[in-house]
């Protein structure tokens, strides 16, 4: 028998630590390879960590409720591996794992009659991905090396590979269309020094509180997108009279048929939807000096929790949706995101993302964007404004209800004309809403 520590695993480039919310298993219990021992808390959803390696738990090193930095020793499991002297070939199973180092790919040994090949330990230390045990596994049966790994398109959150991912590699990979590394993988540069603190000073009638850990995290992303993204701010002013008029008209029936609430917010997505088809460039992503045109339009919308944080729900492929499709999706996650029923794929794989700051009366605003997307538009106030109406028999004067919208986008690669030409779209698309339109 062999000892091995189970260590906090990687879950994200952004993520460094996690916090311990339950012990799945106890001291002696029985552990499978790829079960479930523990569950824990990001900043993004609460998740299950998985064992690499088959055996007994023999101690927790960590408790409930303690936050654990990524990396560090979490448990000791005694392995069904012996430390033995490594076998002939003729005395080889069809597959063995060898027990490595905890952060790298047990060693697989295959043998077809008398000829054994070894496949090599993959080390993932070097690689910036997060990779879950049940890719590990595949690419391990697969012969896939890490370099390999690491050109393979990810559709999972934060563009992870997932199981899909990594088996439709595989298919193609046998048929011969094997996808080749373009360029060797470097590493991440070494961080810069840290800006030096500014002192605050404190009284003695100041209150101190302390951020919880969705707010660390909400606050190091805001901070590293300001620095990854040159923020670039256009705001137009759009009529949404029409929309206002027949939403009033509508949502009473809509509510009775669907058992739902129509917002304006499906209403805003679907607009921003067609303008995207428009220009698809907005719905790029920037990895080093390439530019990912993203093939599916998953658009994110913010959500505030009653703790007062921010988080954002995808809608997949929102796109493939009518406007009853949208409305039920749009009040599905709001409604699961309040009541922290999220699970980690609700929060995955956005391109685009939308913020309404007028839920909190405001007009508009310069919104940060979420990385690695390239753009996210504010949605101001609905407002009743007087306004010039252009009419047959000439202009004239009359109350219009009217919205700001504030699109901030990456200067690298968003230009100020398709900016600013995108939002105009959407406007335009709000505008020419259909008054008479059935839902």
């Amino acid at each position: 028998m062999a000892q091995v520590e189970l260590v906090m695993p990687k879950m994200g480039e952004s993520i460094m630590e996690a916090t311990i919310l339950h012990w799945l298993k106890k001291p002696g219990e029985r552990i499978e390879q790829d079960e479930s021992v523990l569950e824990v808390a990001t900043d993004k959803v609460d998740t299950e960590v998985p064992s690499l390696h088959a055996g007994i738990l023999k101690e927790i090193l960590a408790k409930e409720g303690e936050v654990v930095k990524v990396g560090k020793a979490i448990a000791i499991i005694t392995t069904d591996v012996k430390e033995d002297v490594e076998p002939t070939p003729s005395e080889r199973p069809v597959e063995t794992p060898v027990l490595v180092e905890a952060d790298s790919e047990p060693v697989t040994v295959s043998s077809n009659g008398s000829n054994g090949t070894m496949h090599q330990a993959r080390d993932f230390k070097s690689s910036s991905r997060f990779y879950s045990p049940l890719v590990k596994n595949i690419a391990r049966q697969e012969n896939i090396a890490v370099a390999e790994l690491e050109t393979i398109p990810g559709t999972g959150s934060e563009g992870r590979v997932t199981k899909k991912d990594i088996l439709s590699y595989v298919q193609h990979r046998k048929l011969g269309a094997t996808i080749q590394a373009v360029q060797q993988h470097v590493g991440p540069p070494a961080p810069s020094a840290p800006p030096q603190k500014v002192p605050v000073s404190i009284t003695g009638g100041d209150e101190i509180i302390e951020m919880d850990r969705m707010r660390r995290m909400i606050a190091e992303r805001m901070v590293d997108s300001k620095r990854i993204s040159p923020h670039v701010t256009s705001f137009v002013e759009a009529d949404v009279t029409n929309i206002v008029f027949w939403r009033n008209k509508v949502k009473n029936e809509f509510q009775k048929r669907e058992g739902d609430a129509l917002t304006f917010t499906p209403i805003f997505i679907e607009a921003v939807v067609m303008a995207i088809r428009d220009f698809p460039m907005i719905n790029v992503q920037v990895d080093g000096d390439r530019i990912i045109k993203k093939r599916d339009i998953n658009i994110g919308m913010a959500v505030a929790l009653p703790t007062g944080n921010l988080i954002v729900p995808v809608i997949k492929n929102a796109d493939q949706f009518n406007l009853t499709g949208l409305a039920k999706i749009v009040n599905d996650l709001a409604r699961r995101a309040r009541e922290n029923k999220l699970k980690a794929d609700d929060l995955a794989g956005g391109t685009f993302t939308v913020s309404n700051v007028g839920s909190f009366g405001n007009v508009m605003g310069t919104p940060i964007i979420l990385q690695p997307q390239v753009a996210i538009l504010a949605l101001g106030a609905v407002q009743k404004k007087p306004a010039v109406i252009e009419t047959p028999y000439g202009d004239a004067i009359g109350i219009r209800h009217k919205m700001f919208l504030s699109h901030s986008y990456d200067h690298r690669v968003v230009d100020g004309a398709l900016g600013g030409s995108f939002v105009r779209r959407v406007a335009d698309y709000l505008e020419k809403f259909d008054a008479n339109r059935n839902i």
